[in-house]
């Protein structure tokens, strides 16, 4: 196609054709409105989300993905010196104004990711696999570069064309069967790792590699820290290929990444090869972190086992993380999952409870001790579990469907006819949202 004007046409087209007559008329004026300029390139690409929207899509996602994390780590210091590194770089982005903000989140997977609108975190397990500030660098400018090429909003524009013909439908999760308390604690969650980040094709992770090199050397480092970089994510992948799937199917890794890097950092970059890397500097900032790396990579492998629901070796795992690192929030949470699937409530809401007393402002711990109490029938204090975490994360209408049922439980009808309400607000299809109907007709508010 020529242009976003000819490609909108053709969309239109296309959903005259299905009979989407209504669907199409409604969306043609934001289809005509929706060309922006790329802010890399310059050139004029059609979207569907504007830098506004992109902030506010950041905004309402960032706080649900950071969660499904496990919270940012709560090493004020770290935090501060990620920052510092990653604003120094996107302010010689092509977007230097947009807010960015930086971060390391709790999980153990190996991983690193930008929201559409800034806001860009590192996981825990990544952290201790990199060795100077350099590499981190390159981490940081390669995700910049993912804001700046609006990679995610271009993945938001595809996703959107594609499911225009379902515009309307929604999606519950089908939680109603409350049997299977672990697979509760991902369904209320309402997402698990990494639902919510892009997935970018080859084509977005060159462009990201190209400016994220270009950013870096821009900031005073070495091009050795991309090279690095790329050695590490190639080393792990054939080391622990399932430790760092996420990785690889929200960046896509080839040897290819490797060669390019090598070839840009002695080509194009050489004037830079002898640029900061700051080793001393990173390892300080990064000393309390490695410290429990070995608790860091159990909790990994504990992640994988618990993904394929082999509670008993993730509990292993995660006994021996404590041991390494006691009170470590994301394994007191992982091991209160655990003892979830292995039917041992009152382990799982001993873990949990302890999880909330170390970091009472992240919301997860909330959530899996409310599933403890709920699946026990201790509706009051899972009522209070699910509100705190409601507080802590607002916007999940699953945590209003199991307020409702815990009132319910509770025998506080009104309250509980409430609060299926305002679930069916949102949601209409799924079990939940078929439980509550049934529940609101059969007390009559509903004819």
């Amino acid at each position: 196609m020529n242009s976003p004007i000819h490609a909108t046409l053709f969309i239109c087209r296309q959903l005259l054709k299905k009979g989407a007559v209504f669907i199409a008329a409604m969306l043609m004026p934001a289809l005509f409105t929706s060309c922006a300029v790329d802010p890399v390139t310059g050139q004029s690409e059609l979207l569907l989300l504007s830098q506004n929207d992109e902030i506010a899509l950041d905004r309402r996602q960032a706080p649900f993905q950071f969660s499904t994390d496990y919270g940012v780590v709560q090493d004020v210091q770290l935090n501060a010196y990620i920052n510092r590194v990653g604003k120094e770089i996107a302010a010689r982005s092509h977007r230097p104004q947009m807010p960015y903000s930086f971060r390391a989140v709790n999980a153990t997977y190996i991983n690193a990711y930008a929201l559409p609108g800034g806001s860009i975190a590192v996981t825990r397990g990544l952290l201790v696999q990199l060795q100077n500030e350099a590499e981190l660098a390159a981490l940081l400018g390669h995700e910049i570069g993912h804001v700046n090429a609006r990679h995610a909003a271009e993945a938001s524009t595809k996703g959107m064309l594609a499911n225009l013909l379902v515009t309307g439908a929604t999606v519950a999760t089908d939680a109603a069967g409350f049997g299977n308390a672990a697979g509760l604690v991902q369904q209320l969650g309402g997402f698990s790792a990494g639902a919510l980040l892009a997935h970018y094709s080859r084509d977005n992770e060159r462009e990201a590699d190209a400016l994220g090199m270009n950013y870096m050397t821009r900031s005073g480092y070495s091009p050795i820290g991309m090279i690095q970089l790329m050695e590490i994510l190639e080393k792990n992948g054939r080391k622990q290929p399932g430790a760092i799937e996420l990785m690889f199917a929200t960046h896509p890794m080839s040897r290819e990444r490797l060669q390019w890097a090598q070839e840009q950092a002695h080509s194009t970059y050489a004037r830079f090869l002898s640029g900061a890397t700051n080793q001393k500097r990173f390892l300080e900032h990064t000393q309390r972190l490695r410290r429990i790396k070995p608790a860091i990579e159990a909790m990994a492998k504990a992640n994988t086992f618990l993904s394929r629901k082999k509670y008993s070796e993730a509990d292993g795992l995660l006994d021996q993380a404590l041991r390494i690192a006691p009170g470590d929030y994301t394994a007191l949470v992982m091991r209160a999952k655990c003892k979830l699937g292995l039917k041992q409530t009152a382990k799982a809401r001993g873990f949990a409870l302890e999880a909330t007393r170390v970091n009472p402002e992240e919301a997860q711990g909330h959530l899996v001790s409310g599933i403890a109490e709920f699946v026990d029938k201790k509706y009051n204090p899972a009522y209070q579990q699910f509100d705190r975490y409601d507080q802590l994360l607002p916007g999940n209408p699953e945590i209003t469907f199991f307020k409702g049922l815990c009132l319910e439980g509770m025998h506080r009808r009104s309250d509980a006819a409430r609060h299926y309400r305002a679930y069916l607000q949102k949601v209409r299809r799924g079990k939940n949202a078929g439980y509550a109907y049934n529940r609101l007709k059969t007390w009559g508010y509903i004819k």
